[in-house]
């Protein structure tokens, strides 16, 4: 599939084939394209918890409303971000560069996120975004539908996940093998309101 009919037929499904299993390379595969996704700095802040347990699945749908797809889906991830990444060894994000490009990037790391904490999390939902559609549009181009949610109990689940006191959930995302269709898409705004030539009218 290419990646322009990923991004047109990628839909927000909610029933699941819960006999489904994705196999491991595909899982794996998965994992490896979503951590090729851009983080500012290459500080790589994303943290990806695949939730296989059934009790554990079975505590975080009844923390969603009850929405099914949490425990049908093949596969559900709850997408974290480590807040504080960028003070975390960062020469680590760099250790394939020259020596010069670490000695520029290094202190602006610190310089663009110490005593930030709204820049820490804007940065951290960013992440989380990107890599959540780059979930989405690979499992759609290997055959497979998807849910991003944030309808459930956040500060629940990060206790069932042991969330680390210096990260945040930003959302779940289930993917599997879809029964029925997305429903019609609900309205799409007209891209005069939407995109606009250098400033806003």
């Amino acid at each position: 599939m290419q990646t322009k009919e990923a991004i047109q037929t990628r839909r927000a499904v909610k029933y699941f084939d819960a006999s489904h299993a994705i196999s491991d390379q595909e899982v794996s595969e998965l994992f490896s394209l979503a951590l090729l996704s851009p983080t500012a700095f290459n500080i790589q802040n994303w943290r990806f918890i695949n939730v296989t347990e059934p009790k554990l699945k079975q505590q975080i749908r009844t923390a969603a409303w009850d929405q099914a797809q949490v425990t049908d889906a093949s596969l559900f991830i709850v997408i974290c971000a480590d807040l504080k990444s960028w003070e975390k060894q960062p020469e680590r994000y760099w250790a394939n560069a020259e020596q010069s490009i670490q000695d520029f990037l290094l202190p602006a790391i610190e310089q663009y996120y110490l005593g930030k904490d709204q820049v820490q999390r804007d940065e951290a939902m960013r992440s989380c975004g990107i890599a959540a559609q780059t979930l989405m549009l690979a499992a759609k181009a290997m055959g497979y539908d998807s849910c991003p949610m944030d309808g459930f109990d956040f500060e629940q689940v990060g206790q069932w996940i042991n969330l680390p006191d210096d990260h945040v959930i930003a959302l779940c995302l289930a993917i599997g093998k879809a029964t029925q269709e997305a429903n019609p898409r609900g309205g799409q705004l007209d891209s005069s309101e939407l995109v606009f030539s250098n400033r806003f009218a």
